[in-house]
This record gives C-alpha cells, structure tokens and sequence, in this order.
C-alpha cells in the first residue's frame, strides 16, 4: 500500500489543528488495487516521533535538539529559532494532548509501570477521526529491541483513493462518554449536564469486593486472651522485625503458630482464617478498600456531605463512570469565572507517581485513556508555610491512625505527625514543576528533603498564624478522621469496612489545610484528607521514635494505652 498526506493549503499564520471538523491533513490509499482486509500485507507500523512520561516532557522539549522544532511543526505552532523559547514550549505542552497517544508496561517497579505517552509521527498523527473508521491502530511494544510502535490494519477492504481513518474512542459505546471524550477535537455545550454525583449504588461496591477476590469471614465471637498472654507475631515487615521489642510480642518463623499476622501484603482468604483460625488477629480488614483506594474514599464521602461530598475532601470525580458530570461541573465552574484548577491521581497508587496538576480540560479528559483516575479540585488557597531560605511553601502532614475495632468504632491518633514540604514558593502556575507543587521528596533523586519535626513545627506554625492555636486546628483534624470511619463502616460489608472482631489496622493519612470562610465572613482553616494508605512506609517514625511499633502493637493488640502517645478520636 502506498498512502499519502493531503494537505489543504493554510493561510498564512494559521494555526494548524489536530483532526477535527475541517482537517488540514489526511491520509489516503493511493494503491490502484486498493487494500485488502484479509491480506497480510495489509498491516503497517508507524514510528513514534516523541515518547516520554510527563514529568519529563518540558525538559525534554528544552534540551534534546531538534525536538521542538519537530514538535511545534506537526502539531503546527510557528518557531523558527535555534534555541527553546518558552512561549513555543508552554503551546507544546498544551497542544499535545491532541496528539498523544498511551501505553503502560505490565512488568517493573512501580515507577516503571507509570504511563507512557507518545506521539505517532508525522504520518500517524495525520490519521483523522470516524465514528465509522476504515483502518484501527494499537501500541505495539517490542521487547527484543525495546522499541514500541503503532500497529495500523484496515477494518474493512478499502478502494484507491479512501481515506484511511480511525475512532479516537474505540470501543466506547454510551454516547455521552463518547461526546465527553471527542471534546478535545470537537467542542460542544456541556453546561446542561448534571453534575451530580450521588454515592455509587451498591452493585458498585459489589464488583468492586469480586475483583479484589476478597473472601469475606463469616461471624465470629471476639476473642479474650490472658493479661499476661506473649503473642507469636509473623511478618514479612523489616521495619516491624526491627523496631518491634515489646515483652510481650514474639517473632516466629512457622506462619501457622503465629497469633498475629503482620502483613504488608494483602490478605484475601479471611473466611478460610474465620472458619479455621478465628484466634488470628491481622492487621487488616476487609473491604478497607474503601478508604485506601481514592474513589471509594471519594464514594463514601458522599455519605456524609451528600453530591458535594464532605467538606474535608476535596470535590472529586471518578473519570472512568463520571466523566460527563465532571465536564459539566468544570463547564458550569467556567461560565462563573471560578479557579478550575484540578490534579488527577490514579485509584490506587502513592508518593504523588502518574499525578496531573492542570486546568486544561482536554488534558483531563485524555488521562482516562491510560491508569483509571480521580480527578480532585486542586487546593489553589491552601495555608502555607513560610521557610526562610525560600518563601511561603505548600506542605502537608502524615498522621498515622490506629483503627482497633469498628463495631464499636475504636479510633486512635499517633500524637506525633510528620511534616512535608514544597521546595519552591507556590504560585499558581508552571504545574510540572515538581518542587513547587508537591510536597513527597524523599523519593525524588537530587532533591532536598526538609526536616521539621512535629514538636518544632507547632510553635513555628502558631507564630505565622497566632490567631490558629494548633490545638483547634488538631481537634478539627481528628474530627475529620473520625467522621471519614464513621461513614466508612456505617454499611455492612462489602459496602463499608467490615467488623471483624480478629482485624486491626494501621493507616497513614495525608492531609493539607485550606481557607474557607464560615456564614459571618471569618476564615478558618480546613483540613483536607487526600489519601489513606495501607501500609505506610515509616521508617521516619522509627528513626526519631524508637518505641513507634511497641506503641503501635501496645495499642491495637493489648488495648494498653496509658503509656503510649496516641489520642482516642472515635
């Protein structure tokens, strides 16, 4: 087959389009006989032009030669200098959510399996838009080489002279989602779609239970051990093995003597462990999903601040089932000049990995296509810091909460929290900038992590804002960790976290403060949960406190409180 591009001629200074309603390029069959489907000689590659993840792409962009030339010539932006001009890159880096295309790798870390984004080149990205498309293209990585490329085959036999096009949705059947996701190269009113977003109903929350193979336990009693009973405690946990030295706590290798089980792996046969070893206590529940993975977070939020959700998590919206009423909320939040500033997180990752700060709505819509996401109002007035050497910094604060029963609810806060921070001034602007926008930096390479401990920071805190004693911005925190458990267990399995008498659990909560304002005009600080995670990584807790893990085993395993630092909060 031999295909070529058509190109319309432009006027002068236009500013050229990815497809859409009036196509500038396209491509066609220019073989007298056509293409048959059925021939294999019908399957074509095209070459990437740029491949990146985004948190490099602007580096990129500015250093590898020639690759903003070539990039600002296909997507069709006017640059003719020799060195990176800003302006040209900040367009690039706009535009080319109309180009890109996406793949992940199934194997490797967890930074390995972050998306891939790619742009086909000058041939593939030419290939127009059909809701009847004649040809279909797929990512096709070859392992040998290390090398992926686009796989392009005709759907059907195709005459000389048809155009070769493909569905930018493929295999999206509701309308609506169709229309939401066709917005980037075909924009239509939204403003009329609701923004609702009620909690999902329960067979949400059932699928969700079958794809995680949980084996709900089935009732049993609570157990009552001896005051002087030494636990058999078996874990895979370097930290717990470590750190753990408590009299009454034992390591042992034999999994099938153990009384606790301590894992970092998820347990998933809890009624096998009802049915045959009620004893066992472990340090997870069933269903805890439903606070660890952000949109069921987001979900049972609903339950306490009903289509708005509560007041102590930012709005969000679920991508992959309620993408239409986000574009209508973002649409409607347009119309009435409000900040639209959103960061897309997957459902279930951490340390800030294949997170999107932007208020570019086609660069929302296009991160359903790779990991499922959440996409959350971005905290534009959150409360910052001032640190000396640099200026006033995001920041937000880890606090461990110890969860021992949930019926009744059994809630303790670890009273020391840790503090991370932004490197860079915040403003409202260059969104890849790592430093300015994200707080996470002992994971990053060549970074600077700054180290303020809880017992420095109050005192620091409450002369910035001496009309905010931290003892009223805590209380509001902890009532915020406790409203979020409330609701969470407030539903019986698989539709809230389960009681189950022989579970106890450790989880890490991230939060940040924001403004808002109260009925009389006064400012307040809001904490804002942004994720809960299971087993958190705590080496800092055990290096500045060498008693953590017997205070934390203490508590939820002895129910021996009165000489650890943690505070009941439900």
């Amino acid at each position: 087959m031999i295909v070529v591009m058509l190109k319309r001629p432009s006027r002068k200074k236009e500013k050229k389009r990815n497809p859409g309603t009036e196509p500038i390029c396209k491509v066609i069959v220019t073989n007298e006989d056509g293409l048959q489907a059925a021939d294999p000689n019908s399957i074509f590659l095209i070459d990437h032009a740029w491949t990146y993840r985004v948190q490099s792409a602007r580096q990129q962009l500015q250093e590898i030669p020639g690759l903003l030339h070539r990039m600002a010539n296909l997507i069709g932006i006017e640059f003719h200098g020799e060195f990176p001009d800003e302006d040209v890159v900040d367009q690039v880096m706009v535009e080319m959510w109309k180009y890109n295309q996406t793949y992940q790798l199934s194997q490797g870390t967890a930074e390995e399996k972050v998306p891939v984004w790619y742009i086909m080149d000058e041939f593939g990205s030419r290939i127009q838009h059909s809701n009847e498309p004649t040809c279909c293209t797929a990512p096709f990585f070859y392992s040998t080489e290390e090398v992926a490329y686009t796989i392009l085959w005709p759907l059907r036999d195709l005459e000389n002279g048809e155009e070769v096009t493909r569905d930018y949705t493929y295999g999206e059947t509701n309308p609506l989602i169709r229309k939401c996701r066709l917005l980037p190269w075909f924009p239509a009113d939204m403003r009329d779609i609701s923004s609702n977003t009620p909690e999902p109903s329960d067979a949400y929350y059932q699928t969700i239970s079958q794809e995680n193979k949980e084996q709900l336990p089935i009732p049993i009693e609570t157990q009552v051990y001896p005051k002087d009973k030494i636990f058999k405690v078996f874990t895979e946990m370097k930290q717990v093995l470590n750190n753990l030295n408590h009299p009454r706590f034992e390591f042992t290798w034999n999994e099938e003597e153990a009384d606790i089980l301590f894992m970092f792996t998820h347990i998933r046969e809890y009624r096998k462990l009802s049915k045959e070893r009620p004893h066992v206590l472990v340090n997870q529940f069933p269903c805890e999903t439903m606070v660890t993975v952000k949109d069921c977070l987001a979900s049972v939020a609903r339950r306490l601040g009903g289509v708005e959700g509560a007041k102590w998590l930012p709005h969000t919206f679920n991508l992959q089932t309620e993408l239409p009423q986000f574009v209508g909320y973002y649409r409607q939040r347009q119309e009435r000049g409000e900040d639209n500033h959103w960061i897309c997180k997957p459902w279930n990752l951490a340390r800030t990995l294949d997170t999107h700060i932007t208020n570019d709505l086609t660069y929302i819509i296009r991160q359903r296509e790779s990991t499922p996401k959440v996409v959350c109002k971005y905290i534009e007035n959150s409360v910052l810091f001032h640190r000396e050497e640099v200026g006033m910094v995001k920041f937000d604060i880890r606090y461990i909460v110890l969860l021992r029963s949930v019926k009744p609810l059994q809630l303790y806060a670890y009273n020391v929290f840790w503090l991370r921070f932004a490197n860079r001034p915040f403003s409202l602007d260059h969104f890849d900038d790592y430093q300015k926008h994200f707080t996470v930096m002992n994971y990053a390479e060549g970074v600077q992590l700054k180290q303020v401990h809880y017992d420095e920071f109050i005192p620091l805190f409450e002369k910035q804002y001496p009309d905010y004693p931290w003892k009223d911005v805590q209380e509001k925190v902890f009532k915020s960790f406790a409203e979020l458990f409330q609701v969470a267990s407030s539903r019986p399995a698989p539709f809230g976290i389960c009681d189950y008498p022989s579970s106890r659990a450790v989880y890490a909560v991230d939060l940040m403060l924001k403004w808002d304002t109260d009925n009389e005009g006064q400012r307040f600080m809001q904490p804002q949960i942004l994720e809960v995670n299971f087993g958190p990584d705590c080496a800092r807790a055990c290096k500045y406190h060498p008693s953590f893990y017997e205070d934390v085993f203490s508590t939820l395993f002895l129910d021996e409180t009165d000489n650890c630092p943690v505070t009941r909060i439900a």
